[in-house]
């Protein structure tokens, strides 16, 4: 893969939020790679915090490690099935890292975070995650959520016990059904996505969709999309005159224009042949 992070424009913003002490979500990028992370800890004595701060480090260590194992692109030769299976390792490898720190330090013990981390390649994108930290996309002015909660309200809703309204007034927000280094094996959801020029995909913590309702969030990339930057601002800005009632953090990403594998005018010839 040539360059893809001259197609990308990445902005971030966290905030501690108006009620809690410290920070616990980490985010980390690194778009020579496309690769990006956000994850939001849980735990007591700050314990949520280094689970998270341990989740973003490792796995950007882990994705950088293997790109310049790779001469710094993805091999011609790999397959959506091949990125998918490499998200996984690594998550695996996070998950191991912080599950063994926290059963050999008591301050740290049951600590866990949320993730969610998309690696951008070939027009396309893998996405990862692991309880409600979430991922959307603003495509035509439409946003959708591609992420599904892994939250006991979640499945509340998938059952037919509580309706999308009712939701939002649960007591239940925070209860994940799936974390990371809670326990010794874990399984991330995975999927892939087609990207098209102008998209803006967002990476945040519930402490931004808990505070600012799909529609304002919608609203804001639309308006601010042009400055990803801005926009980050915004939506934090927004969670926190909602309340601030939890750390709240925001990764956006735009496509700028399309990133074609190393090997993209073979397939466009042979196509062409065709």
């Amino acid at each position: 893969m040539a360059g893809v992070g001259h197609a990308l424009r990445i902005a971030s913003a966290t905030h501690t939020g108006l009620v809690r002490a410290h920070n616990e979500d980490a985010i980390g990028w690194n778009a020579e790679i496309g690769f990006v992370v956000l994850a939001d800890g849980m735990g007591g004595y700050n314990a949520g915090e280094v689970a998270s701060g341990m989740a973003v480090a490792v796995l950007r260590e882990e994705m950088n490690r293997q790109f310049d194992e790779w001469n710094g692109h993805i091999p011609r030769h790999a397959e959506q099935k091949d990125i998918e299976h490499l998200l996984r390792d690594k998550v695996v490898q996070a998950n191991d890292y912080i599950y063994r720190a926290a059963q050999s330090r008591p301050q740290y013990a049951g600590m866990g975070t949320t993730l969610v981390a998309a690696l951008f390649y070939d027009n396309q994108l893998s996405v990862a995650h692991i309880g409600d930290s979430r991922l959307y996309r603003l495509r035509a002015g439409e946003l959708r959520q591609l992420t599904r909660d892994h939250s006991l309200l979640q499945e509340q809703i998938d059952s037919g016990l509580i309706t999308q309204e009712d939701a939002r007034l649960s007591r239940n927000k925070n209860l994940v059904t799936r974390a990371l280094g809670v326990d010794p094996a874990v399984e991330p959801e995975i999927h892939t996505h087609d990207t098209r020029p102008e998209d803006i995909y967002l990476l945040c913590s519930d402490g931004l969709n808990d505070m600012v309702e799909d529609e304002r969030m919608g609203e804001t990339l639309r308006h601010f999309g042009a400055d990803p930057q801005l926009a980050a601002n915004r939506l934090i800005q927004a969670a926190n005159d909602n309340g601030g009632k939890d750390n709240v953090s925001a990764v956006l990403v735009k496509i700028l224009h399309p990133f074609p594998a190393d090997d993209g005018w073979l397939r466009r010839f042979l196509s062409w042949l065709k």
